[in-house]
């Protein structure tokens, strides 16, 4: 069973911040994929998918976020999310299944380490929040 707690503002603001990035990136991925192959040298496809995995994936973490009370489970969930999306995203450039231009190197590896930044401070902002809940609160 997962715990309920009081989040810290670290936790929410990562939490906030994961949802207005993961939302706004995902816009930009499914709206922009065939504009943006070629500066990226990206699949239009792979972006696409991305794209539409994010809009979902970002609307539940915006939803997370604004609870009064967190569930820890839902939390851990957001944060192995994030770390499996940063590794991946690496090995996708270092294991030779794309050939990005440069600036889309740079983008890959941007991203995977802003989804790595906030992992962090959701990890860190989860480790310092409140799990004690009063009854009747």
């Amino acid at each position: 069973m997962s715990m309920p707690l009081h989040p810290t503002p670290l936790l929410r603001l990562a939490l906030l911040g994961d949802a207005i990035a993961s939302g706004a990136t995902g816009l930009l991925l499914a709206g922009g994929a065939a504009y943006l192959t070629n500066i990226l040298g990206l699949p239009e496809p792979l972006m696409r998918n991305a794209g539409f995995f994010l809009l979902p994936y970002a609307a539940f973490v915006g939803y997370v976020g604004t609870r009064a009370r967190l569930s820890t489970g839902m939390i851990w969930m957001i944060i192995i999310a994030n770390t499996i999306w940063a590794v991946e995203s690496i090995v996708l450039l270092v294991g030779g299944w794309v050939s990005p231009t440069t600036l889309g190197a740079s983008f890959i590896v941007a991203q995977a380490l802003v989804v790595a930044g906030f992992a962090e401070a959701q990890w860190l902002g989860l480790r310092k929040s409140n799990t004690r809940v009063s009854v009747g609160t």
